[in-house]
């Protein structure tokens, strides 16, 4: 079970990723989803019903969702059961989220801004087309849903300097979210031992992030 803003909603995890970022908690969907089982979607579909009364929607999650050519008609079943749905996303992919914009799939995106669009070649063994965000970013900007975009802070990766970048590309947003770096789950293991930002210091990037959006909200501390 997950809460999302004012809401209860049972999570959905989808397998594979379009990126391999080395601080990725969730490193089995992204480097070997096919070794989960996969979860019938009738079945799925029942345990749902069951919480009928108790959840309001539903968090999809990965991995990437959006990489899922069965995403939309998936988002489509939940719809049909008055559902309402979370996206958390890495954003690359804007046909995809503009599509499911337009079929009003979606009530509440959840983007991660993972560092300057500059250093994003460092997320993948493949160079990453950074456009693809931005446009992202432009589409949401004008989306009448729900719209968090959210940072994990990593001190060698995330400084005032990539803040300030992030924050360009964000301008005008309703909401920036900074969260303070778990390293025990980390995808690599040098990572694991990477130090985190002490509270006053996540904050001090909090008050340079709030230069250029709406709202500021710093979690996991």
């Amino acid at each position: 079970m997950l809460d999302f803003p004012g809401r209860v909603a049972s999570l959905v995890f989808t397998g594979s990723c379009n990126l391999t970022c080395p601080f990725c908690h969730n490193a089995g969907l992204v480097l070997d989803p096919d070794g989960y089982p996969d979860y019938p979607l009738d079945e799925l579909l029942a345990d749902l019903k069951k919480r009928e009364g108790f959840i309001d929607g539903v968090v999809i999650s990965g991995g990437e969702p959006t990489i899922d050519n069965g995403l939309p008609a998936f988002l489509s079943l939940l719809k049909k059961r008055n559902l309402q749905v979370k996206l958390d996303s890495n954003g690359l992919a804007p046909d995809v989220i503009d599509q499911l914009l337009e079929k009003q799939l979606v009530d509440y995106f959840a983007i991660d801004i993972k560092t300057s669009l500059s250093r994003y070649n460092e997320l993948h063994t493949m160079p990453v087309v950074t456009e693809t965000l931005r446009k992202t970013v432009a589409i949401l900007k004008q989306a009448s849903v729900e719209v968090e975009f959210r940072t994990t802070c990593i001190p060698h990766l995330v400084a005032e300097a990539e803040i300030n970048e992030m924050g360009e590309l964000l301008q005008g947003v309703q909401l920036w979210v900074l969260q303070q770096y778990v390293p025990l789950h980390a995808m690599i293991e040098e990572w694991q031992q990477f130090d985190v930002y002490q509270p006053q210091q996540l904050y001090a990037l909090a008050e340079q992030a709030g230069k250029y959006v709406e709202q500021v909200q710093v979690r996991g501390i």
